[in-house]
């Protein structure tokens, strides 16, 4: 018999025998998944099988049937390497997951990889795996729960009501993502945002306490949370106690430190770091399935326990009927709203004047500055779009009309994040997954190396994440090396599905912003100057959303030369171009801001730049640049670190000016002759 085959009525309810069977299926459903795949991480999924049945039992409010329903709870796996526990919870509650796909557990093609994929398998809400990533991006999620809510619920209706719960085991909370996280979590007051600490006491070299004797119930009540503790997490009473506890009051998130033993069950390795992670093996196994009278079929469901499950299901398939029909009578009066605040997905891209891309001023201005403007055009037209900076927002131009986001008031629009970039990083990214509003956040570039994680995971996701790095080359001047970015855009442009842009000028600035805007594939890199730039005009613009590239000055027909740069150094390279015309040398001036682009339209159609020797000149590493280059080409750029002082003198210190390019054109046509 199986759950489809009888009503809804006829299946089982939950009592102490279902429960117990049900933890038991979990368990040995994961065992068997690590011990098929010879690879994998049996001892969290045996320690936390009981806490997680019972929030997914009795408290998750989710419609297998649906996983993208938009009110639906959301539950993060935070310690994403115990992910075979997840895929068993997805294989009895009814999503799709077969068991033919447990049994192909961190394969080649399989939809149950070794961490969990967000869009890889259905019901996982996010990318975890890189520890305290998933707990970040799960304060990201209930942010936007709550920004949403404020927008979209009125009197009558309620569409926006779920919360957020996250199993986080010790390696999350030791890595420093999870103090920013959960810093701001507190002081915003996200009260729908639940995590279940697994604090089995145990990492890979050993108990957690030969490094770590934080008192975590005591860090997080200092952050401004609600704190619980289960001193048994086999007693899921207790558990269920706990959890109906942090859904009563919404004032302050909340953390249950819940005490469990690694590798539960497993005789030898029970409560040792040699359950973390590796497969039991068969003898352990057997003996296991002895102890517990479970059928030696490998992946066995009870018919109870799939039956119970199922009747759990169909109370989560109610619950989200009742939601469309009150969704589809909300958007009859609020139509604009649920077309700007698309609950299903991140909004689409902006109308074509969002950007505001208006004729260029004729005065020099920093492109921070000229990305503040912009920015405030595509607010304007844009209502999703929301974000912040890492205490910065005054040097970065990033402020936006619509108030600040507070634990009193969610309904403003800028997020003030704090000096916490990695975490900023991972709250948008849990933001954009969640759907629903565009999330941008900004900082000095020098300072992306404290986020690149979340980044990366920005890409690997594909999510539509905005990033604006400002301060973005030694012109910094006075703060000195350590605030003078230098390999900091070649290592952004090596990660793969990051569109990485540096405009040159006003125009192009605000150009980048409406390649960002309708980005929807992956995350978009803006960097942008302290110093003022001089205006470019407005010649090929559209260009650079095709070849990543544009023409601004110099000789555009048969040039003897091609200078080539990016950002700051256009302007140089311009004033190079005069400068070798009163040798009698014609030098075509390209502004490449989107290299990434021009390189794929290179490989595409090498024709689309002159034939002739070239000098490529950026403020920063010249490996990527190199790559570019042919063999008669040369490059201009920074293998060092920079100085303290003001920034034009340091830039002229390390070789960045237009004689520095005037000789280097003139010695590559000697080299090549190309002037006969």
């Amino acid at each position: 018999m199986t759950a489809d085959s009888v009503t809804a009525a006829e299946l089982p309810e939950l009592t102490p025998e279902i429960d117990e069977l049900a933890i038991t299926t979990l368990r040995f459903l994961a065992v068997d998944a690590v011990q098929a795949a010879n690879s994998g991480h049996p001892g969290l999924p045996l320690g936390a099988a009981p806490a997680l049945w019972t929030l997914w039992s009795r408290h998750l409010r989710h419609d297998p049937a649906h996983p993208d329903w938009p009110d639906r709870d959301r539950f993060i796996l935070s310690a994403g390497h115990g992910s075979a526990l997840l895929y068993a919870l997805l294989h009895v509650f009814g999503y799709g997951l077969e068991t033919a796909e447990l049994a192909r557990f961190r394969q080649l093609g399989s939809r149950t990889p070794g961490h969990p994929e967000l869009g890889q398998t259905p019901g996982v809400e996010t990318t975890t795996g890189p520890l305290g990533q998933g707990l970040a991006n799960a304060v990201g999620m209930a942010l936007a729960e709550r920004m949403l809510a404020a927008r979209c619920n009125d009197e009558q209706h309620t569409i926006v009501d779920h919360r957020t719960w996250v199993l986080a085991g010790d390696g999350d909370l030791m890595e420093g993502i999870s103090h920013e996280a959960a810093s701001l979590a507190g002081r915003l007051g996200l009260g729908r945002l639940v995590v279940l600490f697994d604090d089995n006491n145990i990492t890979i070299d050993g108990t957690a306490d030969i490094s770590c004797g934080d008192d975590a119930t005591a860090r997080f009540a200092a952050y401004g949370w609600r704190t619980l503790s289960v001193d048994d997490g086999n007693d899921i009473d207790a558990v269920d106690r706990a959890l109906a506890v942090a859904r009563k009051d919404d004032s302050a998130p909340t953390f249950i430190r819940v005490r469990t033993t690694i590798g539960y069950g497993a005789p030898g390795v029970e409560g040792t770091s040699k359950a973390h992670g590796n497969p039991l093996g068969a003898e352990t196994i057997a003996a296991m399935r002895a102890r517990c009278g479970w059928p030696s079929t490998a992946f066995h469901v009870p018919d109870e326990v799939a039956m119970c499950a199922g009747r759990l299901a169909a109370e989560g398939a109610t619950t989200r009927a009742g939601w469309v029909r009150d969704y589809a009578e909300w958007t009859v009066d609020n139509s604009r709203l649920a077309i700007d605040h698309r609950l299903d997905q991140v909004p689409g891209p902006p109308e074509a004047e969002a950007a505001g891309i208006d004729a260029p001023t004729q005065k020099p201005i920093a492109t921070r500055q000229a990305s503040g403007i912009a920015l405030n055009h595509l607010a304007s037209r844009y209502p999703a779009l929301v974000g912040g900076s890492a205490d910065l927002a005054a040097s970065t131009n990033t402020g936006i009309p619509g108030g600040s986001v507070s634990s009193d008031d969610f309904s403003g629009r800028t997020i003030h994040f704090g000096i916490r970039e990695h975490g900023m990083a991972a709250v948008m990214n849990g933001i954009a997954v969640h759907g629903g509003l565009r999330p941008f956040g900004s900082t000095f570039l020098v300072f992306a190396d404290y986020l690149r994680p979340a980044l990366r995971l920005s890409a690997l996701m594909r999510q539509p994440v905005i990033y604006v790095f400002t301060h973005d080359s030694v012109h910094v001047g006075e703060d000195g090396p350590t605030h003078q970015p230098v390999e900091h855009i070649e290592s952004l442009r090596l990660i793969p599905g990051v569109t990485v842009l540096r405009p040159a000028d006003n125009g192009e600035t605000a150009i980048a912003w409406d390649i960002a805007a309708r980005n929807l594939t992956g995350p978009t890199v803006l960097i942008l100057t302290r110093q003022s730039l001089p205006n470019l005009g407005e010649n090929g613009l559209d260009d650079l959303r095709l070849n990543g590239f544009r023409t601004v000055g110099g000789f555009l027909d048969q040039p003897d030369v091609l200078l080539g740069a990016s950002g700051s150094e256009v302007s140089l390279a311009v004033a190079a171009a005069e400068l070798l015309a009163e040798r009698g040398v014609r030098a075509a001036v390209i502004s490449v801001m989107w290299r990434e682009r021009l390189a794929e339209v290179l490989s595409e159609r090498r024709a689309v730049l002159p034939d002739v020797p070239a000098v490529w000149i950026e403020a920063g590493v010249t490996v990527g640049w190199r790559a570019l280059a042919r063999d008669r080409d040369d490059v201009i750029g920074l293998n060092r670190f920079g100085e303290s002082g003001p920034g034009p003198q340091v830039a002229a210190h390390l070789g960045l000016t237009p004689d520095a390019i005037v000789q280097s054109a003139l010695e590559t046509l000697a080299r090549t002759d190309h002037r006969g």
